[in-house]
């Protein structure tokens, strides 16, 4: 975690290319087979800094099976699976807006939906209010397209 927590502070630094090929390091070293925390955190940061939107999805999709795999991992730990299931409005909020860049309303839609039913799981705080709002930002995209209902 140590890892990709520094190719994540050179992603939000603005060297994407170089958090890539780090990104990309480290998936060969732990692949679909690593532990779900590890590949849901690198997918889910990978999916920003590709440069088309079809592997932006392709990253995005593998964050949410992770967690999706982590959540059953951590089935015992109730503290650990509610930390858990506050990624999930993030993850669909992404695939939301992945499928909307590439004119796939009915999936945008589908995920925003998700996204939407997943909030109650994030905290008041910083993290939480942001999430909310970038769900509803999309929600108004969405809206606009005039394919958002």
């Amino acid at each position: 975690m140590t890892r990709i927590g520094q190719a994540v502070m050179l992603l939000h630094g603005g060297d994407r290319e170089e958090a890539r090929n780090r990104f990309r390091s480290l998936w060969s070293e732990i692949g679909e087979c690593g532990q779900a925390l590890h590949r849901c955190t690198l997918a889910h940061y990978m999916a920003d800094t590709q440069d088309d939107a079809g592997d932006e999805l392709a990253w995005d999709l593998r964050a949410l099976a992770a967690a999706e795999g982590l959540t059953g991992e951590l089935s015992a730990d109730r503290r650990d699976a509610s930390a858990v299931r506050a990624f999930f409005p993030s993850l669909h909020l992404n695939l939301a807006a992945d499928y909307l860049k590439l004119q796939r309303f009915g999936a945008a839609r589908t995920h925003l939906d998700r996204a939407w039913e997943a909030v109650g799981a994030l905290e008041d705080d910083g993290y939480g209010g942001g999430v909310r709002a970038a769900i509803g930002r999309l929600e108004q995209q969405l809206r606009e397209t005039g394919t958002g209902e």
